[in-house]
């Protein structure tokens, strides 16, 4: 255990030293807001700041007519570059009045009259990401406002905040000060609403969402940089990510969620355009069941940000497997974890009805034949055990032992049980 030799203060109020594990004083930040994991749709993975009123009712609108919705898929969040670049009179945030003009209660009312839940994006400093960066004027971040904005969001109807620290500066005194202050000023206005924080910014060594267990500040936390639509971009910019480096970094992690609390590896970008030539030219379709089928195992968020109206019948298939986001949503919420002497070619996550999920992944470049006796995956006592593919539904009857070939960057999932 390693003390965290931070005094925090958050609404005049001391924070005790905590040691390493949990940040803030409860086990869980705001109580009944996620009891499994949240699952919905960002519009920053495909539309960054070019985004519009219009642009978000058509993406509620897409949720209900592919089916994502009845999958599951609740939330609509409107990240970044949806606020007018200076504050009312008052102090208030207020939406850009040419691009939301009927502001964002209006913009809320149509999402909820869809059965949706809405979101919105803010941070902790003083600018935004977009702010910090230049491609947005400004400077409309909730430092010395988080009262008023979240007063503000509850009145308009919001129902998820993302909230991103958009700073290299990860002192953990100001960042855990900064993220308890919006987290209280949540629980003041009494409506339940999922807070989600990103710590981590371009961070060249472990971030601040993989050091530290954030269950007691927020609802879920980023454990790493941005992923980006590609499978290992340790040659990219630095802070890229691809999905094999979030795999890595959140994998050993999982012990630390559970209901209301969950680890964050970062969004889907199942669907969403790569950039050719560059070292994250998009999903192949066995890495995006590798994201989709690993995300489920982790019990991580999933929050879509794919073009809804151009993705392809095959992706919103994936995005809409009943079975697989049923692993995801197990009302249990344990923790996935690997085989002992697998290599992290195989998980295990159990399941509230007896029966386990396991994951045989391949990281290499090649195919690769997976096997794991049984007697590993720690299964209910029985004389016979079957295994469902959950991709294609099949159902084999196992003997001694569970086997797969498994393809490049690709992973099969399983329902194991007896029969």
């Amino acid at each position: 255990m390693v003390l965290i030799a931070v005094l925090l203060l958050c609404g005049g109020a001391a924070v005790t030293p905590v040691r390493t594990g949990r940040l803030g004083e409860t086990a869980v930040a705001l109580a009944g807001v996620a009891p499994t994991p949240p699952m919905g749709w960002n519009t920053w993975n495909s539309y960054g700041c070019d985004i519009d009123a219009g642009l978000t009712e058509h993406a509620a609108d897409a949720m209900v007519s592919t089916g994502m919705r009845d999958a599951g898929y609740r939330y609509v969040v409107v990240d970044d570059c949806w606020f007018a670049p200076d504050r009312a009179e008052n102090g208030a945030l207020q939406a850009d009045p040419t691009r939301f003009p009927g502001g964002m209660r209006a913009l809320a009312d149509y999402v909820h009259a869809r059965g949706l839940k809405f979101g919105l994006y803010e941070s902790p400093n003083a600018r935004t990401c977009a702010q910090v960066g230049g491609s947005y004027p400004g400077s409309t971040g909730s430092r010395g406002h988080e009262r008023l904005d979240a007063a503000t969001f509850a009145a308009w109807g919001v129902d998820y905040l993302k909230y991103d620290w958009c700073s290299t500066e990860s002192d953990p005194g100001a960042q855990v000060g900064a993220f308890i202050r919006m987290r209280d000023a949540l629980r003041a206005t009494g409506r339940p609403i999922v807070y989600s924080i990103n710590p981590n910014s371009d961070i060249d060594r472990t971030p601040p969402g993989a050091r530290y267990d954030w269950s007691g500040v927020a609802t879920t936390w980023r454990t790493t940089n941005d992923l980006l639509p590609g499978w290992k971009l340790r040659e990219g910019p630095q802070g890229d990510q691809g999905l094999r480096e979030v795999l890595d970094a959140t994998g050993p992690l999982t012990a630390r969620q559970g209901p209301d609390h969950w680890l964050d590896p970062d969004m889907l970008v199942l669907g969403v355009p790569g950039a050719p030539g560059t070292p994250y030219p998009g999903l192949t379709p066995a890495e995006q069941r590798t994201q989709l089928g690993m995300w489920a195992m982790l019990a991580a968020p999933l929050i879509a940000g794919n073009p809804l109206a151009f993705t392809g019948a095959e992706t919103v298939k994936l995005l809409t497997d009943a079975e697989v986001i049923a692993v995801d949503q197990d009302p249990l919420g344990a923790p996935a974890e690997p085989v002992a002497g697998s290599g992290e070619k195989v998980w295990r996550r159990a399941l509230s009805d007896g029966s386990v999920a396991i994951a045989l992944t391949n990281p290499g470049d090649s195919p690769a034949r997976i096997t794991v006796p049984l007697s590993e995956l720690r299964l209910a006592r029985s004389n016979h055990y079957v295994a469902r593919n959950l991709w294609d539904s099949r159902v084999i009857p196992l003997d001694r032992a569970l086997s797969a070939e498994v393809a490049a960057h690709d992973t099969v999932l399983f329902r194991v049980g007896p029969r």
